[in-house]
């Protein structure tokens, strides 16, 4: 056999080898591996607080995509859902923004959701059509958010990229002003990535199963950027907090015999029911964006802290290949970077109520707010 040969099975035995620690590796019992979640300093967090002004007027911005393909989650229709059937707020707007899938398909997915509401009779207002991509500063959802923030006090609920509210914002200290909380899906404590099978044996590659990414801020990082800067109210809803609530089959089934609604989006939620529970190894799925709707209606029934929130690099990702350690991060003083690209203070939720997923099955089955203060 020539040199070049042997040296070729050599790389294949060394490439072997290398492959087969790699699968030992994820099989070992590492917690701060298996789950996502390495050590970081308590946050000073407040039981059912801190607490915040609740909403009367609310404008929900929106990348729902919900069931166009397999890994397209319902969050957002669940969330949109659950506002619109809140009789005691007023949905000012609604505007679609890309992220989940690009804004023809966000926009029509959100159109043909407020149809369905309309039907069930919800009172539902236009739909405007926003950004279809990162930095994008005109767009008729943007001037329909300005005038809405002229004519008085508004709670902005993002459910996806911040492109059409920092658009919006940006250069306008008087519509700032008329902000009154923006509720955000999005944001981490350093070292955390989200890594929603924890470890638990099941699923794919030894128990990991998919890693996903802090998808509302990597999609326009430049957006969160500027709208952190405002330094305006602002609550993040992140991943820590959705993985304290999921909804299984049967919740979907219950949601299905609400009415028209919620036929649609439990039909188009089966696919990401079943990637949950086939990829991921859980009987259900987390509803992140569902639960900013949620934190906006019944903030007491989240555990949250006022905490230092900026934008910058995340050291103790830097050398993690598969992950970009940039990041919207929340912690104390000690653990922000000398140089962020923004700071400010935000609300960051951790933990949530026992009586959280009933109040989303009364609220999404039409069964009121009274039955969950009850």
């Amino acid at each position: 056999m020539s040199r070049t040969g042997k040296a070729l099975i050599w790389l294949a035995v060394v490439a072997a080898a290398i492959s087969v620690l790699f699968a030992v590796s994820l099989a070992l019992p590492v917690p701060a591996w298996r789950t996502g979640r390495l050590p970081a300093p308590p946050l000073p967090v407040v039981e059912n607080g801190p607490k915040i002004e609740a909403p009367e007027r609310i404008w929900i911005d929106t990348d729902a995509a919900c069931g166009i393909a397999r890994r397209a989650d319902p969050d957002d229709c669940l969330a949109l859902m659950l506002l619109a059937r809140t009789p005691d707020i007023e949905i000012v707007g609604i505007s679609t923004v890309f992220g989940n899938a690009e804004l023809d398909m966000t926009d029509r997915t959100t159109r043909r959701l407020a149809s369905k509401l309309r039907e069930d009779g919800a009172r539902v207002p236009a739909v405007r059509r926003g950004a279809d991509a990162p930095s994008a500063s005109s767009a008729p959802a943007q001037d329909a958010l300005r005038r809405a923030l002229a004519d008085g006090p508004l709670t902005l609920i993002a459910l996806g990229p911040l492109t059409n509210i920092a658009a919006a914002l940006e250069g306008r200290p008087d519509l700032q002003a008329n902000v009154v909380r923006i509720v955000a899906v999005m944001g981490r404590r350093p070292g955390h990535i989200f890594h929603p099978s924890e470890g638990n044996g099941e699923g794919v590659l030894f128990g990991h199963g998919p890693i996903f990414r802090d998808l509302n801020f990597d999609k326009d990082r430049e957006a969160a950027t500027k709208v952190l800067a405002m330094g305006l109210p602002l609550s993040l809803i992140p991943y820590d907090v959705a993985r304290e609530v999921s909804l299984t089959g049967p919740d979907l089934d219950q949601i299905a015999r609400s009415g028209v609604t919620g036929a649609w989006i439990s039909s188009r939620a089966q696919g990401w029911l079943e990637f949950w529970q086939e990829e991921i190894g859980q009987d259900g799925f987390h509803p992140f964006d569902l639960l900013a709707a949620a934190y906006a209606l019944d903030s007491y029934l989240f555990d949250c802290a006022a905490a230092d929130a900026w934008v910058g690099k995340d050291e103790r990702l830097s050398n993690v290949w598969f992950y970009d350690p940039v990041a919207l991060q929340v912690g104390g003083t000690a653990e922000r970077p000398a140089d962020p690209r923004a700071e400010n203070e935000a609300i960051y939720c951790v933990t949530a109520d026992a009586a959280l997923h009933r109040r989303l099955m009364d609220g999404l089955t039409g069964m009121g707010r009274q039955a969950s203060i009850d």
